[in-house]
């Protein structure tokens, strides 16, 4: 029987959606966030009149923050050369370029600063949204899964270990200092890549938060990691160390793409919008909703 949407579903999920490597238009995520919603209204049928307003997505478009300078790359690097495959040279200018610009340098942070000060202004318009002790749900793609990643390591480590230029873009609210973070869903991560810079591979961050059960004590979390084994840039993470196998619930091997892509590398873009991917996270949110309402 459906009931009053007022007397229920006042507490919303707040997801927030970060892409991955390649030049990425600011509607990268609309057929995601149709199908994730559609998908996780379904699952709510006949427990609220509107099921489709209780998630709640930010995409996280970082792209302009590299686009011009890799642009200007290229067009010097073309620049009265006769270079062979074309095609393929400004792929890796456009991919390879992204994670390397990213990687932080002792003495230069501009990069990595400038692409976490758009994380923050992402997670601020979803507290704005939903408020500020709302459930934090982050899907992740290619690099995103690493900016997220170190982006919400930071956040663990302390909020002065945040640089001034992200600060200035907070209002530290539990959802904006990650304190709600229940579900993370890296889709074809590089993490295990990453991981090579750090001794025993590194140390993963904490899903969900350690401060979750403050805000949401019946809600258990997860980080799920779903990769194509015909994925090169993709890898399961939970074999990297004990750490990892301890916070990564499950390595879900899936089979994304078309006929044309499932069978190749190309298979990396194509994640987003694959039933084997949403629906278990479509399932997971409606659960978590039923939850906190």
């Amino acid at each position: 029987m459906l009931q009053n949407e007022e007397a229920v579903g006042t507490n919303r999920i707040a997801v927030a959606v970060v892409h991955g490597i390649g030049k990425q238009n600011p509607n990268f995520a609309d057929e995601l966030m149709a199908k994730l919603t559609e998908k996780f209204a379904n699952q709510l049928s006949g427990k609220i009149l509107n099921p489709h307003t209780q998630l709640v997505i930010e995409p996280i478009h970082w792209a302009p923050v590299m686009q011009d300078l890799e642009d200007l790359l290229w067009k010097r690097l073309s620049r009265g050369s006769v270079l062979d495959f074309i095609k393929l040279r400004q792929f890796m200018v456009e991919f390879g370029a992204d994670a390397l610009a990213y990687q932080p340098l002792p003495r230069e942070r501009a990069v990595y600063e400038a692409v976490h000060g758009v994380v923050a202004r992402g997670f601020r318009n979803l507290a704005d949204k939903v408020g500020p002790n709302a459930p934090l749900c982050v899907i992740a793609h290619s690099l995103g899964t690493v900016i997220a990643s170190n982006y919400l390591y930071d956040l663990q480590k302390g909020y002065d270990f945040l640089p001034e230029s992200v600060q200035m873009h907070h209002q530290q609210t539990p959802l904006e200092m990650g304190e709600t973070l229940a579900f993370f869903y890296t889709l074809g991560s590089p993490i295990a890549l990453w991981s090579l810079r750090y001794s025993d591979f590194g140390r993963p961050i904490s899903v969900p938060s350690p401060h979750l059960a403050k805000y949401h004590p019946d809600l258990n979390g997860e980080w799920v990691n779903f990769y194509d084994a015909d994925d090169v840039i993709g890898f399961p993470l939970r074999t990297l160390n004990d750490e990892y196998r301890k916070v990564v619930k499950k390595d879900v091997e899936v089979n994304v793409g078309s006929f044309l892509t499932s069978w190749s590398p190309l298979s990396h873009l194509e994640y987003w919008t694959d039933d084997d991917v949403l629906d278990p996270i479509a399932k997971i949110l409606a659960r978590a909703w039923k939850k906190i309402n």
